[in-house]
């Protein structure tokens, strides 16, 4: 099926070594890489099989002065770009990136939420386009989308109105408040929270599916990554880590516990 308005249907690392980072998911996630222009420096694609699910690219060097991190972006599906940037903005976000068309690729823009959290919108040049970017239950595909926020109610307000998401079930979290699940088209594909104290900023985090929890998570650490948490139990019998990458950018891993 073709993707809907407020699908997440691209994943993309802004790093300060691409190629290191093709290396540390290739380890990782079973991941491939190559060149989109055939530049060293260029944009890389990752794949899982036959299917491209990500890509990276070094942070602009616009970017450098504001102290730009390495992280994980998420792209949604917008029906239209400039329309869906002037909403947002009038709704309290921020644009970070024009509009821009990208040839046989699509149109995006970078902007942030009112608290915020960055993601893209994006069109694709295909139209009724299939992404399977993320994927629930592949191993390889991002299988969980999370937003760490400042106001958990004000962001299912602002997401829910250009996206059309929609609260799902929620899990108690003492203090921090419910962990919210988020649901679109009937289907549940990542959840909200409140931001833990002393973290950065809002931000989203995506977990990444792997066949074996604990070889995943110990080839990241052995590779150079920082664990962070896990691995932990989730409901299901799914476990997940987090962690940060040898350049920096957190993301989390997700799936069963082998042994």
């Amino acid at each position: 099926m073709a993707n809907a308005s407020g699908d997440f249907i691209w994943y993309e690392l802004l790093t300060a070594n691409t190629g290191a980072a093709a290396e540390f998911y290739g380890a990782v996630l079973g991941w491939r890489a190559r060149s989109a222009d055939g530049s060293d420096r260029g944009y890389r694609l990752f794949s899982t099989g036959e299917t491209d699910v990500a890509g990276s690219m070094e942070i602009p060097v616009s970017q450098s002065p504001t102290g730009m991190r390495p992280m994980w972006l998420g792209y949604v599906a917008v029906d239209n770009v400039d329309a869906a940037v002037s909403r947002l903005v009038a709704a309290g976000g921020t644009q970070h990136l024009p509009p821009t068309e990208v040839p046989g690729v699509g149109r995006f823009s970078m902007v942030g939420d009112p608290q915020g959290a960055l993601f893209y919108v994006m069109r694709g040049a295909v139209e009724g386009g299939t992404s399977t970017s993320f994927h629930p239950s592949k191993a390889g595909h991002c299988q969980w989308n999370e937003l760490s926020t400042t106001d958990p109610a004000a962001a299912v307000s602002f997401y829910g109105s250009h996206f059309g998401w929609e609260k799902g079930d929620a899990m108690p979290m003492g203090e921090m408040g419910d962990y919210q699940f988020l649901d679109h088209h009937g289907q549940t594909f990542g959840a909200l929270m409140r931001q833990p104290p002393g973290a950065l900023k809002p931000r989203w985090m995506f977990y990444f599916g792997v066949e074996d929890i604990d070889a995943a998570t110990a080839t990241a650490t052995r590779m150079g990554a920082k664990l962070l948490d896990g691995p932990s139990e989730v409901p299901g019998n799914i476990f997940t880590s987090i962690a940060e990458d040898p350049q920096g950018a957190t993301f989390g891993l997700v799936g069963p516990r082998k042994k």
